[in-house]
């Protein structure tokens, strides 16, 4: 694979004012990027995971070029961002939002073939590639092509979004939080199309998501970046092999007579806590503890659950999570 995105070392800060009073203020320095370096290659799926304000959207704005580092280097497919930035433009599509930047009064149609005309398709093979687009995004099955953007639901205008930006048939992909606030098929068929994309056809896709189970699915690495840092690099499964090895043992158990206390206190005695306590539909009791080794303990667990009465109808041990790792790294609670 060949790199697609190089971004060296890039800082960017930002001044604000901060309110100190009912009509003063005083400056105040954001460093949104304190140094971030990584890359993406063609034909993979990066992940850009981190808080609010971590410093997603900037990375993005500033390899789009529409924002500017203040120090550092950023290339995409071999072109400075500052000193080359109408080359980069050519071979970026981007989607920063999925309801802004469209014509309420055109058609999906005629808002494809707006931007495709600014970018510089015309005649039959603008028409072409809408109409492509629209079967490959499913618009025309949805019975979209010719409807009014207004009267889009939020899955069709990120659906119409995913099409603006693949209008030019880039070789770089930079979306940004795509499937943000979707129904779960239009969720589904941006996942799916994001990831044919890559796999296929060797595009490069620059992914930022709060979704974890979302970034687990579909990208290949994952950066983790928090204040401005990127505090973990790696695949989904490396990045989980590196936080402690702290399992979740989950106990579905038929109440019995005894006290809640005192099943409790007794898996207190052989795994050094109190395990939290839920209802499952059924009417049955849900035991959660977290430990590292759980196969030390779950025979004594479950002969102390027995002996107070209950009977064990489940038991599952749950391994780390992407979520276990994005809290790990980032400190999030």
């Amino acid at each position: 694979m060949t790199v697609a995105i190089d971004v060296k070392d890039v800082r960017k800060r930002y001044v604000t004012k901060k309110r100190t009073g009912l009509i003063r203020s005083r400056k105040e320095v954001i460093e949104a990027l304190k140094g971030v370096s990584f890359k993406v290659m063609h034909g993979e799926v990066v992940g850009l995971l981190g808080p609010n304000g971590a410093g997603k959207t900037t990375t993005v704005k500033i390899i789009a070029t529409l924002l500017l580092p203040d120090s550092g280097e950023v290339f995409v497919e071999g072109f400075d961002v500052v000193r080359r930035a109408r080359e980069v433009r050519r071979r970026i599509g981007i989607m920063l939002t999925v309801e802004k930047g469209f014509y309420g009064k055109l058609t999906g149609r005629e808002n494809l073939e707006y931007f495709g005309a600014l970018y510089g398709l015309s005649g039959d093979s603008l028409r072409r590639r809408v109409s492509h687009l629209m079967e490959l995004l499913e618009l025309k099955k949805l019975g979209a092509e010719e409807r009014l953007f207004e009267e889009y639901s939020l899955g069709m205008k990120a659906r119409l979004a995913l099409a603006r930006a693949l209008l030019k048939d880039p070789p770089v992909l930079l979306l940004d939080e795509p499937t943000l606030g979707l129904d779960p098929p239009s969720a589904r068929k941006i996942r799916s199309l994001v990831k044919a994309l890559a796999r296929e056809e060797g595009k490069a896709v620059l992914y930022t998501t709060h979704n974890m189970f979302e970034a687990e699915i579909i990208c290949d690495r994952i950066l983790m970046i928090n204040k401005g840092v990127i505090v973990a690099k790696g695949t989904p499964n490396d990045l989980k092999a590196r936080i402690p090895r702290i399992r979740t043992v989950v106990l579905v158990v038929k109440p019995a007579s005894t006290s809640e206390e005192r099943v409790l206190n007794a898996i207190k005695t052989s795994v050094g806590s109190k395990p939290e306590i839920r209802y499952t539909s059924e009417g049955y009791a849900e035991l959660r503890f977290s430990i590292e080794k759980p196969e030390e303990v779950l025979n004594e667990v479950i002969k102390a659950v027995v002996a107070q009465g209950y009977e064990v109808l489940r038991l599952k041990v749950e391994e780390p999570t992407l979520e276990d790792v994005f809290m790990y790294f980032t400190g999030a609670s």
